[in-house]
C-alpha cells in the first residue's frame, strides 16, 4: 500500500505553467511506478504520464508530449509533474498514482489537486 498526497495545482493563465508534486509514502513507495492521470467531470479518467521506480523509462499521452515532464527524486519519495504551455482543455482534476512493483492491480490513488486554465 502506498499513501499519495498532491500539491501544486491552481488557477493559470493560457500559456503559463504549473508544478503538481506528489510525494509518497508507505513500505512500497520506493519500487513504485508513478504516474499521473487527469479527469474532467463527465469524463473518465485518462492517463497523462508515467516514470518507471529507476527513472529509466518515461511514458506520455499524446496530448501533453513536448509540454509536460514527469521526473521523481526517490530521495524524497517524490514524483513531479512540470507542465508548460498550458491551455483550457488542460483544465482538470489531477490524480497521482502509484504502482507498487509495477503491479497496476495494486494501484494507489491520491487525492486529486485541480488544475484550472484560463484563457
Amino acid at each position: 500500500q502506498v499513501q499519495l498526497v498532491e500539491s501544486g495545482g491552481g488557477l493559470v493563465q493560457a500559456g503559463g505553467s504549473l508544478r503538481l508534486s506528489c510525494a509518497a509514502s508507505g513500505r512500497a513507495a520506493g519500487s513504485a511506478r508513478m504516474g499521473w492521470f487527469r479527469q474532467t467531470p463527465g469524463k473518465e479518467r485518462e492517463f497523462v504520464a508515467s516514470i518507471t521506480w529507476s527513472s529509466a523509462r518515461t511514458n506520455y499521452a499524446n496530448f501533453v508530449k513536448g509540454r509536460f515532464t514527469i521526473s521523481r527524486d526517490n530521495t524524497k519519495n517524490t514524483v513531479y509533474l512540470q507542465m508548460n504551455s498550458l491551455n483550457p482543455e488542460d483544465t482538470a482534476v489531477y490524480y497521482c498514482a502509484a504502482d507498487p512493483y509495477e503491479d497496476s492491480s495494486l494501484r494507489s490513488w491520491g487525492q486529486g489537486t485541480q488544475v484550472t486554465v484560463s484563457s
